[in-house]
């Protein structure tokens, strides 16, 4: 009797338990299939069990938002790019690149070494503060360097952690961005130069476009609205991430004497991003360009567009001055001109026409200008060097000046500029050697023929006069050569 009461025992609550599964698999069924809003306006069976169910729905619905809502922001490029621009090797090709810029200390006066010791052990926090968005850009510092015209050109010069972020965002950005701009496009461009944006100026002006519009914009750099700018960049990027730090970069202050300065519009020349920003933002005067047909080259701020008549030309310079008010930027009046193309400066080159009806490139006549006064500077004659210093410091400038040049059909030009500079460097000679009897002395230790030497020592003062001549056989082109003296041709 005990055996079967305990198998009826036991099969009733077999039964019971297989019921009750059941109902479980079915609420779980229904609580699957329902919405949140539905779930939370179930009525339950028992209060107890299913309120703990509801609660465990909750949760695990929360825990669902919360991951659904990471992989949205990761898969809408939140900060993907952020945290490619942050990866180790990223980082230590942007090091490199700023290491290789050298550069001055930013307002933090840290220079390259010493932020190089700085960043062993603050990086970890600043990584993390810049993938948090909590990290401020220090303000930059503001430097002014001579132009060639004898004005003055404003730098920004970001500190050193500063530089290598922008330059780690740069690496990130540019292979994303730069492919959209247009092909007429050459200034701080991967695999593009000023030479040629020169050449292509050339092959419009050679197939018979011979009036110029040159447009020169108002202090550009100093200018750009941010909110127009951010507003066109947007338009490439969704990292938001990026997007906020770019814009805390351009509102960063500028230390002026110790001074920090707000900044509502500009970005300053002397970042890595610098560059990029501006072809994102004058892209638009590209697009505009190709739309009605024109022939055009842009290099950063300098754009010049070719037509065939003085009337069209200064048609499209009506439309280019309208499309730059749409970017909030100004036309500097007094150095935008429509005119002939020939004598009209490019980049520091020029462009005119032979004989022969061939179209040739020149070093313009501002340039040669400005290389002047750089060589008197250097071979001044009351320096206190010797030539071989100056000569060391001639190998510094010159062959970067030549190699810029080198596509310009200048050769009488630069023969002249270097019998000039061996003119000045024998009239700095002579007037190291001052008195008479120690020319002499030199001048035949130099193996001179007496009567040349006497002739040349003969006179005090009158040093560009009596670097001439007889001080010419003494002192040929060999010699300057042996001191390593360069040429430019």
């Amino acid at each position: 009797m005990s055996e079967r009461t305990t198998v009826m025992n036991w099969s009733k609550k077999s039964a019971e338990a297989i019921v009750a599964a059941r109902r479980r698999a079915e609420r779980e069924g229904e609580l699957e299939d329902m919405s949140l809003e539905n779930a939370r306006h179930q009525k339950p069976e028992r209060s107890g069990r299913s309120g703990r169910r509801r609660g465990e729905a909750e949760s695990a619905t929360g825990r669902d938002e919360a991951e659904s809502a990471r992989r949205d922001r990761e898969g809408s490029g939140w900060d993907v790019l952020l945290r490619q621009a942050l990866a180790r090797e990223n980082l230590v090709l942007a090091w490199k690149r700023v290491k290789t810029n050298r550069g001055s200390a930013g307002v933090d006066g840290l220079s390259i070494d010493d932020t190089a010791d700085y960043l062993k052990t603050q990086w970890p926090q600043i990584r993390a503060d810049l993938l948090a968005g909590r990290y401020r850009p220090q303000p930059v510092r503001r430097v002014q360097i001579p132009k060639s015209n004898g004005g003055m050109r404003e730098l920004g010069i970001p500190t050193v952690t500063d530089r290598l972020i922008q330059q780690a965002l740069l690496q990130v950005l540019q292979p994303r961005i730069d492919p959209t701009f247009s092909e007429y496009s050459y200034g701080f461009r991967p695999g593009r130069r000023a030479h040629d944006a020169v050449l292509q100026a050339q092959r419009y002006v050679q197939a018979g476009y011979r009036v110029v519009v040159d447009v020169d914009l108002e202090k550009f750099f100093d200018r750009v609205n941010h909110d127009v700018l951010m507003h066109r960049l947007s338009k490439r990027i969704k990292d938001k991430a990026v997007l906020r730090l770019i814009r805390r970069y351009l509102q960063a202050g500028v230390m002026h004497n110790g001074v920090v300065m707000e900044r509502y519009e500009g970005t300053p020349q002397g970042g890595p991003l610098s560059p990029l920003l501006a072809n994102v933002l004058l892209d638009e005067v590209d697009r505009e360009l190709e739309r009605r047909g024109h022939r055009f080259v842009r290099y950063a701020d300098d754009c010049v567009v070719y037509v065939r008549s003085q009337k069209a030309g200064e048609r499209v310079l009506r439309g280019l001055r309208k499309t730059y008010a749409r970017l909030h930027l100004q036309v500097n009046d007094a150095k935008t001109a429509v005119s002939g193309a020939f004598g009209r400066k490019f980049l520091g080159f020029s462009f005119r026409l032979t004989l022969k009806g061939k179209v040739q490139c020149m070093v313009a006549e501002s340039a040669i200008k400005a290389y002047k006064r750089r060589i008197r500077q250097i071979t001044r004659r009351n320096c206190g060097r010797s030539l071989s210093e100056v000569a060391e410091e001639l190998r510094r400038y010159m062959p970067g000046w030549k190699a810029y040049f080198r596509v310009a059909q200048s050769q009488r030009t630069f023969g002249r500029l270097d019998g000039w500079l061996r003119h000045r460097l024998r009239a700095l000679q002579r007037k190291h050697w001052k008195r008479g009897p120690t020319a002499y002395r030199a001048l035949i230790a130099m193996g001179a023929i007496p009567r040349y030497a006497a002739n040349v020592a003969g006179h005090g003062g009158r040093w560009w006069h009596k670097s001439r001549y007889d001080l010419n056989q003494i002192m040929p082109i060999a010699y300057f050569d042996s001191l390593g003296v360069p040429r430019l041709l």
